[in-house]
């Protein structure tokens, strides 16, 4: 262990206790830049997915969950899966 160890260490634990201190509004908006999801709908009669940022805004639509996540991951963003 040298010391850039022991200061990501101590980095680390500063992080761990401000998540402890996150208020439910800074709780919610945790990651809403960095995941999206989608959840099976049906539109027009048919099996679609649709795909919402994290805060529950609706962004788009696909016909699968492949196409869904392909157009998130384009996005710069990583798909979660709401079922």
């Amino acid at each position: 262990m040298n010391d850039h160890d022991t200061a990501d260490a101590g980095a680390a634990f500063l992080s761990a206790a401000a998540l402890r201190n996150l208020s439910i509004q800074d709780f919610a908006r945790l990651g809403t830049n960095e995941v999206a999801y989608l959840r099976p709908v049906v539109m027009n009669g048919a099996t679609a997915f649709a795909i919402h940022a994290a805060d529950g805004t609706p962004i788009g639509a696909a016909p699968n969950a492949q196409l869904a996540a392909a157009a998130i991951r384009q996005h710069e963003m990583e798909p979660a899966l709401v079922h």
